[in-house]
This record gives C-alpha cells, structure tokens and sequence, in this order.
C-alpha cells in the first residue's frame, strides 16, 4: 500500500472513531436536556441561558445572553473544525483527487437541492419559507454514530462515501448561511471586516505559520461580522482557511485540528445540544404537525435527503460514468442517503436564525429530532439488511462451488 493510502486511512480512522464516540455524548445530552426540561427544574435551568452576559469596555459592546454566546460563540469554534476537515479533506483526503471527489459531490447536491425544495412546496409565500436550509446538512457525527453500529457490515468505502458528501452537504450549508442568513449590512463594520480577511490572505500567501496571530485576528473579525451582520460563525471557516496547511514537520492547520477536535466533540457539542433541546413537549408540538414547516422539515429530511442522494448518484452513474464505491449496491446507497437525513447540529443551527418566533423554533426542533431518529432508524434497517442478504447471497454461491 502507497504511504499517502496508509495516512488517508489512519487519518479517516481517527475521524472515524472521534465521531461516533462524540455521537453517544451528543446523544446522551440531549436525552438528559429532554428529561430535564420537562421535569420540575426545567423553567429554572434553561430560563438562566436567557440571562444577561455582553461585555462592555472601551468602545467595545458585545449584547450577548448565555445562549447566544452558546450559538455565536462556542458554535464559531465548531465551525473553525469543520473549515480544518474540509481543508485536509481537499488536500489529502477524499476530495483531493477530483475523480474520487466527483461522485459524493454529485450526491451532495442532489442531497441539498430535493430537500430544500420539498420544503419550499409546502412554505412557498408563507412566513416559514425562510426555513429552507433546515433540511439540507447532514450531522457527521449522529450519521457516522448510526453507521458505525453497523460494524463490519458496511464497507470501508461506503463509510467513506458518506463522510465525503456530509462534508460537502457542509459547504452548502456554510455558503447558504453566509448569503441566506445575515442580518441589516453595516458598511463601515463590513470594510474593516474585508481589510481583516485581506490582512489573513497575505499572511497565508507568505506562508506565516504562527497560529496565535491567525486565532488574534479571527477574534478582531469575529467582532467587525457580528457588528456588520454577518453571522459571525463564519469567521470559523475564514481563519481555517488561512491557516496555511502543509505537508512539511509542521503543519500548523493539522496541530490546530488535532487540538480542536476532543474539546469540539465533547465539550462543545454537547453543550450547544444540551442547550438547544432543552424543550417541553406538549400539546403544541402534536397540534402542529399540520403546518408548513412541520412537513417541510419532516418530509424533506425523511423523504427529500434519501431521495435526492440516491437520484443524483444514479444520474452520476448512468450520466457522468462516474462510480460506485467498490462492493457498494444501490439498495446501500439508499441506505447510506437515509442516514443524510440525521440532521440535527447544522439543521438546529439554521432554525435559529431561519426563525424569530419562540413556538416556532421549539417545535422545528423537536421535528428535527423526529426525522433524524426516523432516517437513522431506516438507514440502519436498509444498510443491515443489504448486508445481511449480500452474506447470504455470497454462502449460496460458496454452496454452490462446493456442489460442483
């Protein structure tokens, strides 16, 4: 085996496993917030995420509640994470060899388009239309948690397949925020935030290494987009980005990913799901159901990511003459789709700012989490019952070798 195959797999094995362990935490938190928030002590522990907590000295006024730093803040570092994945996986991952990369690429977009516009069927002219981006991503970790049950059962190629598209499904939803989701422009915020990001672009072209001034200057820009409008998670991607990578001794991109990747996974996420389902279930989420968004989100992951997925593989396929993962089927690759329809972290995200209304939010929450239960429990079904039949298929044939 070539060395670069030998460090993508260790690499994707270390991916691997990091997520579907973060997957049972993720899981675990949002049990425990479920439970809590409809127990006795739920209006007093989720009421203090409302509280109060800017930060005011000099010229600088940040207006922030605990859960906004939660989703402004905590989230920004995430999606630092997520820019530091998508750079290694350009450079030497899945999506460093445009062949490889060509055929999840296809099936990410079909995953984003048939969702977005399932949802727009049903909210077209309403004031939920804004809602479109909920169910075009895909959760990485509860996606890769699902699969991972699977066991030997699933290829290492198909894991990888979905991996490659959810990264992708990514991308999308991180362009979608930047252009879909910001709020009033003010220009003179705006120029500083530009001269900042010219500032790191010059930085990564002369191949400056030091990663306290990338993270200094990602605090400055963090600051000028959450006062210009623009949602400042983005700053995540921007710096990630301008962090030089290399395949030198040192790799400052790979050390700051390394770095990242336990506190992400364990700390951040959990806290930002902890935080965001805290939710009391009553009559309303059931009265509901009928709504727009309701369906829009329920029938657009469930339906819409499965769908799109597998139709636009089909077309890469039959089209493109692109390939299918070695040994994978297309009942698996239906399966694989069904498991793009876990949305939850991306999906939660954008129902935060896609959203103003309190019931409406709590309730896209909760039907969040229905369909990404739903498309995890029939993903598993599909994928452990095409490999169930593939074993069976192939003892027959073993059966019919030792007849002969």
């Amino acid at each position: 085996m070539r060395k670069g195959s030998a460090d993508g797999s260790r690499l994707f094995g270390d991916f691997f496993e990091s997520e579907r362990n973060s997957a049972l935490v993720l899981l675990s938190c949002v049990l425990f917030a479920l439970v809590l928030a409809n127990s006795s002590l739920g209006l007093r522990i989720f009421s203090l995420l409302h509280q109060d907590a800017g930060l005011s000295f000099g010229f600088i006024n940040i207006d922030f509640s605990i859960e906004k730093w939660i989703n402004d803040g905590l989230m920004t570092v995430f999606f630092l994470l997520v820019g530091l994945e998508i750079e290694r996986e350009l450079y030497v991952g899945e999506l460093s060899n445009i062949r490889a990369a060509a055929l999840p690429i296809v099936s990410a977009i079909g995953g984003m388009l048939v969702p977005a516009s399932i949802y727009m069927v049903f909210n077209l002219g309403t004031p939920s239309q804004n809602g479109i981006g909920i169910p075009m991503a895909t959760d990485i970790a509860f996606a890769l948690g699902a699969i991972s049950l699977l066991g030997n059962r699933i290829s290492l190629n198909l894991k990888i397949f979905l991996t490659a598209f959810a990264i992708i499904d990514d991308i999308g939803s991180i362009i979608f925020l930047a252009f879909f989701y910001s709020h009033s422009i003010t220009l003179g915020y705006v120029v500083i935030s530009l001269s900042v990001i010219a500032l790191l672009v010059v930085l990564n072209r002369t191949r400056v290494k030091s990663l306290i001034v990338y993270l200094g200057l990602g605090v400055v820009l963090w600051y000028c987009l959450a006062k210009a409008g623009i949602h400042p998670t983005m700053t995540g991607i921007i710096i990630a980005f301008a962090i030089p990578y290399s395949k030198a001794s040192y790799n400052p991109s790979f050390k700051l990913q390394n770095s990242l990747n336990v506190p992400v996974a364990f700390l951040i996420l959990p806290i930002f799901a902890f935080a965001n389902t805290g939710i009391v279930l009553d009559a309303g989420v059931l009265r509901n159901l009928s709504s727009p968004y309701a369906a829009g989100i329920l029938f657009g992951l469930v339906v819409g990511k499965p769908l799109g997925i597998f139709l636009f593989t089909l077309l890469g396929v039959k089209l493109l003459g692109l390939r299918l993962p070695a040994k994978a089927s297309w009942g698996q690759i239906f399966g694989i789709g069904c498991l793009g329809g876990i949305g939850f972290t991306m999906s939660i995200f954008m129902t935060n700012l896609a959203f103003s209304d309190v019931e409406i939010v709590k309730n896209a929450k909760i039907y969040i989490l229905f369909a990404s239960v739903i498309s995890g429990l029939i993903g598993y079904a599909i994928l452990r019952g095409g490999s169930a039949k593939s074993r069976m298929d192939g003892e027959s044939k073993e059966d019919v070798v030792e007849a002969v």
